[in-house]
């Protein structure tokens, strides 16, 4: 549920600060979170050696993922852009197919895949049928992430499957940090570009603090006891506390295409949940 206002505070943020420069702000804060967890139950976080290389890779598909799910969502409605980043599970488990040996894909996977396609398809069906084609290029761009974040997963799996989901995020946020800081500088012009308001600090701050903070250490503290397969069904919740909570806060509309794609996502995740996919890190 907490997860399902994270692209709501994405859009809100966007009202004050420009896409790179909210992600500073974000990987900042959570970055903040995670030091702090880490060194409560001290865990140790200093990478060995070897652990560089494949977690500079994972941070260049992070970067590229997280920029593109910030602009994407600048040109979309956040009601979408969480029904289409939900779908990310399709993504990995086709990626899993193709990189990781061994790991086929399953009659349910491909159950879930298609309800997943099928819910895509509506969304961006409704739109041509009524030429209202100002959110295909921010649909198009969020979908991209989302095939990013599945891929992200696979990667994860594959190179860095022994280190401490603690260590992943905390480097993950702290090497993207003068990424997003030099991408904004040069792309988004300077400070005076930002419109502070209470709003947009509340999206940037539920971000950093809740989605990139807490709802990674209480996923943590769940996989420790509990399946990721069995967690992983609960994703079904994510796209529609996500819409309800757009109409609320950002005042979108409700389009039968909407519903019917939030129903097929949503349905698609639980199948595909329930079949064996790779472990999340927790992170989105």
């Amino acid at each position: 549920m907490l997860w399902g206002g994270n692209q709501v505070a994405i859009k809100v943020g966007l009202e004050g600060l420009p896409p790179l420069a909210m992600a500073v702000a974000r990987f900042a804060i959570g970055w903040s979170v995670v030091a702090i967890a880490a060194l409560i139950t001290r865990e140790r976080v200093a990478l060995d050696p070897g652990e560089w290389r494949p977690l500079a890779g994972l941070c260049a598909i992070f970067i590229v993922q997280i920029a593109t799910l910030n602009i994407g969502t600048l040109h979309t409605s956040a009601s979408r852009s969480i029904v289409l980043i939900s779908a990310y599970p399709f993504f990995t488990a086709a990626f899993a197919h193709l990189l990781i040996p061994g790991d086929l894909l399953t009659r349910r996977q491909v159950a879930g895949m298609v309800l997943s396609f099928f819910g895509i398809g509506f969304m961006f069906a409704e739109s041509f049928a009524w030429t209202a084609t100002e959110y295909l290029f921010g649909d198009a761009i969020v979908l991209l992430s989302a095939a990013l974040l599945g891929l992200r997963q696979v990667v994860l799996k594959r190179l860095v499957a022994g280190a401490h989901p603690y260590k992943v995020l905390f480097w993950q946020a702290l090497m993207s940090l003068p990424v997003f800081i030099i991408g904004s500088w040069a792309l988004e012009g300077g400070i005076e570009q930002y419109t502070w308001s209470w709003r947009a600090a509340a999206g940037v701050l539920y971000q950093g603090v809740v989605v990139a903070g807490a709802c990674f250490i209480i996923l943590v503290s769940l996989l420790s006891k509990h399946s990721a397969g069995k967690l992983g069904v609960f994703g079904f919740v994510t796209p529609v506390v996500g819409v309800l909570l757009s109409m609320w806060i950002t005042g979108d509309d409700v389009t039968v295409g909407l519903v019917g794609g939030m129903a097929l996502v949503g349905s698609g995740i639980v199948v595909t949940q329930t079949a064996r996919v790779p472990e999340s890190d927790g992170t989105r």
